[in-house]
């Protein structure tokens, strides 16, 4: 009868508060996205290999890559060299693995660069719009009639074979592929500005740079990244071009694309020391073209 009649006292509610959850913001959703993907997760640990092996080259190949002689000139494949020799009797190996430093870091350099600049520019013109967007949508206008690699071709011709090296290429190369930077932020700028957030705080008297860099730029940056990523492989791609042809990386410098130039005429007596480069380069484009895309899709909010 005792324990029926006794009485349990009520538990104090607990003080706790619970645990608020951050707001969803565009990035986080999509770095959850990108985390899944497939796609992007073999791309980066690509790249990531890539750039590694371009800052220490070192540890991946420690033969001297300019040590050649010419009395074994275009041997084959052995254990003592993995990809054989070239016409220079160099070790195959040695150079793929040290010309990914040049290769990498013109294509890294120039992304930076026209990221820089036409997303500086076309901030400026999406923003202010009236005579300054009419000047630089123009001015941009003409550099989209140029084709890159012929324009960057005869830049590089002006200057010489002499001035030739990673900067040479990188301004060559970012002289004509600001313009696309700039068409597509000027485009975010525009959608973004018109936007109720920046109505907002344009009437609570928010300066315009304020209004540019703290709530407008931010929310027009996701097309650009995923521009300069795609573009980072065409960089690389279009370094190698012009190495190729004459006008870019020079010797003693190594260069993918240089390679291929050197091996080109013996390719049947001796093909290792063109394809394995050309391997290497392709394999590097398609890691960063597969980053872009999925970056594309993650950052997209109308393939959600």
């Amino acid at each position: 009868m005792s324990d029926l009649n006794t009485v349990t006292a009520p538990k104090a509610p607990s003080r706790r508060k619970p645990k608020e959850k951050k707001p969803a913001s565009l990035w986080s959703d999509a770095w959850y996205d990108l985390r899944r993907n497939k796609v992007f997760v073999i791309g980066s640990f690509i790249a990531v290999v890539l750039i590694l092996m371009a800052i220490f080259p070192g540890v991946f190949a420690p033969q001297n890559p300019t040590a050649c002689n010419l009395a074994d000139a275009r041997q084959g494949i052995s254990s003592a060299h993995w990809f054989g020799l070239d016409n220079q009797g160099c070790d195959t190996y040695a150079r793929v693995i040290h010309g990914a430093r040049v290769s990498i870091l013109v294509g890294v350099l120039t992304s930076l660069v026209t990221g820089l600049v036409g997303g500086a520019l076309g901030l400026i013109a999406g923003f202010y719009g009236h005579w300054v967007d009419v000047i630089l949508s123009r001015v941009a206008e003409i550099f989209f009639a140029i084709p890159s690699i012929l324009g960057a071709l005869l830049l590089l011709s002006v200057v010489g074979r002499d001035q030739a090296g990673v900067w040479t290429v990188v301004i060559a190369l970012a002289i004509l592929a600001w313009p696309m930077v700039l068409r597509i932020m000027r485009a975010a700028v525009i959608t973004a500005k018109n936007q109720d957030y920046v109505t907002a705080a344009r009437a609570l008297g928010a300066s315009p740079w304020r209004l540019s860099v703290r709530h407008i730029l931010p929310n027009a940056l996701a097309p650009v990244i995923v521009v300069c990523t795609m573009n980072l492989g065409v960089f690389i791609a279009g370094e190698a071009a012009l190495s190729f042809l004459g006008v870019g990386i020079q010797s003693p410098n190594i260069s993918w694309g240089l390679m291929i130039a050197d091996a080109r005429n013996r390719f049947l007596m001796a093909p290792e020391p063109l394809i394995f480069p050309a391997v290497f380069l392709s394999i590097t484009v398609l890691s960063f073209v597969m980053i872009g895309d999925a970056v594309r899709d993650a950052l997209d909010p109308k393939l959600r």
